[in-house]
């Protein structure tokens, strides 16, 4: 089996862990799993954590234009837009990602009606995955609702996109405690490596193919008044 060429791949970590820098984030811990394979396999790698930095609430490209004082989005998003790869990461709190993440879900939305130069929606051709840690349920429901919403702004999801781990329900130690022994978790580490292959193999086919055909998915084209093969008597 002739070994994939990954380096012209970007990739993009966004930690929306509650904690601001230096402190301790677990989520950075299995993160790092995953940015390590990358960066094993020459793909460019960024990390933000979120929280360090001052992204308004809202649902607009640039909340300063509708009256926030400061916002850091646009200059995140211009390194989102740039990568090839997305991947969240989220702790788990009652049961939920993080509010920063939800934070995130929102901004990435606010971009999602803007266009390439295909007419398609902007994240067309990009690809998305998540890590979730905590130490009670919840990983497949966090993941479960990033994906979904990854999806609907425009990003592909490839099998397997999600990864996590979690402890004992209740107060316990977290993934980098080393009483977790959580570093060494077959289940774990199987998925986070399955999770960044299919995330890297997905990311190449789409850019080797300049991301999708625009027949049938383009919304400049719908606006002009082209419907491919959708019949409605409204539209003879």
């Amino acid at each position: 089996m002739k070994k994939p060429d990954f380096t012209d791949l970007k990739a993009i970590y966004i930690n929306c862990t509650l904690k601001e820098s230096p402190r301790q984030s677990h989520t950075d811990g299995l993160m790092d799993v995953s940015k390590t394979i990358m960066k094993a396999e020459g793909v460019s790698i960024k990390h933000i954590r979120l929280v360090d930095h001052e992204v308004a609430f809202g649902v607009y490209p640039d909340m300063t234009e509708h009256g926030v004082q400061k916002d850091e989005w646009p200059a995140i998003y211009k390194d989102i837009f740039e990568a090839d790869i997305l991947i969240v990461g989220t702790p788990i709190w009652l049961g939920e990602k993080s509010s920063v993440c939800q934070k995130l879900i929102e901004r990435l939305y606010a971009m999602s009606g803007m266009t390439n130069d295909k007419g398609q929606y902007i994240f067309y051709g990009k690809v998305g995955g998540c890590v979730i840690t905590g130490n009670e349920d919840g990983v497949k429901h966090c993941a479960m609702g990033i994906l979904y919403a990854l999806q609907h702004v425009g990003y592909s999801i490839p099998p397997q996109a999600d990864c996590g781990w979690i402890g004992e329900a209740g107060p316990g130690p977290s993934y980098l405690d080393e009483e977790s022994h959580a570093k060494n978790n077959s289940f774990t580490n199987r998925n986070t490596t399955f999770m960044t292959y299919n995330l890297m193999h997905l990311a190449k086919l789409l850019k080797e193919n300049k991301g999708y055909s625009n027949y049938g998915n383009s919304r400049e084209d719908w606006d002009d008044g082209t419907r491919w093969n959708f019949e409605n008597p409204e539209y003879r």
